[in-house]
């Protein structure tokens, strides 16, 4: 039985992030979503467990997704929960070379822990949990690119409501 791991901060989820959940719940037989409580982070919009319990709502529909939270190094949480891979989402060639160092590291601290990598679908290729961010303070249209069941509630968040 397969375990992955997909962590992130997730603040909030977008439609990218529900494209590569979808696609790397396919490739295993559990995928945990994780969202990293990650002090470097200044300001979040929702706190972790807010987080969670965004992404939860998001992922209901797909039976072998289960969410959860974690600080530490990301090796030593994927070796608690007893999974061989880490999934990571790919936009652009930039993405891709911080990306590569931090399995180059993750490699050397866990050489039995994999890392995958997939390619974010085209459609979503532009899109960051900044950008969702930044265009709903400033009262743009957020829909159609974070999920439907969570739209409301991370607008209202962004408009002080």
């Amino acid at each position: 039985m397969s375990t992955c791991v997909y962590p992130g901060s997730f603040d909030p989820i977008t439609n990218g992030h529900m494209d590569i959940i979808h696609r790397a719940a396919m490739l295993c037989d559990t995928l945990i979503v994780a969202v990293l409580r990650n002090s470097s982070k200044r300001h979040p919009l929702f706190s972790v467990e807010e987080r969670a319990a965004l992404i939860r709502r998001s992922v209901a529909n797909i039976p072998n997704v289960t969410v959860d939270t974690f600080d530490g190094l990301l090796v030593d949480y994927v070796k608690s929960k007893g999974a061989s891979m880490v999934v990571r989402g790919l936009r652009a060639m930039s993405d891709f070379e911080s990306e590569l160092q931090m399995a180059s590291m993750n490699r050397r601290l866990a050489p039995d822990v994999e890392m995958l990598f997939l390619m974010t679908s085209s459609e979503y290729s532009f899109l960051s949990s900044s950008m969702v961010k930044e265009i709903g303070r400033m009262g743009g249209d957020i829909h159609g690119l974070l999920p439907d069941c969570i739209a409301e509630t991370v607008r209202n968040r962004l408009i002080g409501r």
